[in-house]
């Protein structure tokens, strides 16, 4: 037997215990005892051996001879990477980007954001709930690496419950499980059925949609072309206003001040801009000036228009706001109108058309808000 088959038997039948090494809460390792440093070594040589890489290989070895790693082995090394790669804000492994603050401590892109957007709220400067220094978009950067190793570790299917990693999970949930939800093809005619794939040719050979009369489908297609009525009826009514003769668009930009109150509170106003030969002012508030909007889960924006200019008669006016043409937030377009004169300059508030609370996030957590503003005047 070799002098290096030897070392290996030596290394594999020590163990990780022997080795005098503690592993730590985020895998690093804790001080170790006299005489270990000879043993890691013996060990470390043993892992690049069963990898099949670092040194040169044996020329003399058996083709595919790899020693395995033990199962106990692995589930420990994965336990180990979760610790090392999760973000230190939620614990959790990031599903998509994955942030640094200067020291190198990790923060998924959605913690990430709500700690800019909660800094903002709170009218302090951000900073990294591990070590405290500063953190901003300038400051920080994606770290890819990590970014490709999380894709890399396994995870569970939600369905079948078997083990992926995590860069083909959502291909397999949505293309290849046999039990992930899926529906009948005669919802459009309104079957409701929902159930796994795997039982979806055993249910459409029994589904009573086909067999249906005329008037019990026609009664089940106007329920569902409710809903399509609506956006037709809004997109229906932007078209009508692209026929107006006056109409004027410009791109805003939302700022953020503090109120003079006792209380301070975040608000964003727009400089003095000219459309339709008019002079306006757009504002906007968080959670309609609730007293601590940073303890709230849910957050929306508000805006309204002003009209800055005396008129000499009333100005009857539809207006919409749009995302800019460099933003990625998601707004669904909405109809405001409203008639001006110089008693009533200002709209009511309205909530900005914005999906969810993560895209109000990302706007507070920017320093400006870039937005689009388009005014139709009516003629009568």
């Amino acid at each position: 037997m070799s002098s290096m088959e030897e070392r290996m038997e030596l290394g594999v039948a020590a163990g990780p215990s022997s080795s005098g090494l503690g592993v730590g809460p985020v895998g690093g390792a804790m001080d170790a005892g006299p005489g270990s440093a000879g043993l890691a070594g013996i060990q470390e040589e043993s892992a690049v051996r069963r990898d099949g890489a670092g040194s040169e290989p044996d020329p003399d070895a058996p083709p595919k001879k790899r020693v395995r790693l033990q199962e106990g082995e692995a589930g420990k090394l994965e336990e180990r990477l979760y610790s090392v790669l999760c973000c230190t804000v939620c614990l959790d492994l990031p599903k998509a980007s994955v942030y640094q603050c200067t020291n190198g401590h990790l923060m998924c892109a959605g913690c990430f954001i709500h700690l800019l957007a909660d800094a903002r709220l709170k009218e302090e400067q951000a900073t990294c709930p591990n070590c405290r220094c500063e953190i901003s978009k300038s400051l920080c950067c994606r770290n890819l690496a990590v970014e490709k190793a999380v894709s890399e570790l396994p995870s569970e299917c939600s369905y079948c419950l078997k083990q992926f990693p995590r860069s083909s999970l959502e291909h397999h949930q949505t293309e290849e499980c046999q039990d992930r939800v899926t529906q009948c093809k005669y919802k459009r005619i309104g079957c409701p059925w929902q159930g796994p794939f795997h039982e979806l040719s055993a249910h459409e050979v029994e589904c009573s949609h086909p067999s249906k009369t005329g008037m019990e489908l026609m009664g089940i297609l106007d329920e569902m072309d409710q809903s399509l009525r609506r956006e037709l009826q809004l997109y229906n009514g932007i078209f009508s206003l692209l026929c107006f003769e006056k109409i004027g668009f410009t791109e805003v930009q939302f700022r953020p001040y503090r109120t003079d109150d006792f209380i301070t509170r975040l608000y964003y106003e727009t400089p003095r801009f000219t459309v339709l030969n008019q002079t306006w002012v757009l504002k906007a508030r968080v959670n309609d000036s609730e007293r601590n909007p940073n303890l709230s889960c849910k957050r929306t924006l508000s805006f309204q228009l002003i009209l800055k200019s005396k008129v000499n008669s009333a100005l009857e006016c539809s207006f919409l706001l749009l995302k800019g043409p460099y933003d990625d937030v998601k707004i669904k377009p909405v109809i405001q109108h409203h008639v001006f004169s110089n008693d009533a300059n200002e709209t009511e508030y309205a909530l900005l058309p914005i999906n969810d609370s993560v895209e109000c996030n990302k706007l507070l957590a920017a320093k400006n808000i870039n937005l689009r503003l388009f005014i139709f005047q009516i003629q009568k």
